[in-house]
């Protein structure tokens, strides 16, 4: 893989980590997405060579895991208040 290539894909996950972890409180999707972003980040940091960040990014995978298997699903009203 060429660092130009490698480089992409390691902005692409964190960027993703990134955006996931901002939306967590809108789905418990978004939690999950974060758990993936933080595994494809794992995978980033073991082919650059950095296997500290991979080995932390592969247990925030798994914390993201835990807690998305606790979250309950958010419930969106319909917008009509009652007054």
């Amino acid at each position: 893989m060429s660092h130009a290539l490698l480089t992409a894909f390691g902005l692409f996950a964190v960027a993703a980590m990134i955006i996931c972890y901002e939306l967590e409180a809108r789905s418990p999707r978004y939690i999950l997405g974060f758990a993936v972003a933080c595994w494809l980040g794992a995978v980033y940091g073991f082919l650059q060579g950095a296997w500290p960040f991979g080995i932390a990014e592969v247990f925030w995978g798994a914390i993201a895991i835990k807690k998305w298997r606790g979250a309950k699903p958010v419930v969106r009203g319909n917008g009509a208040g009652t007054a």
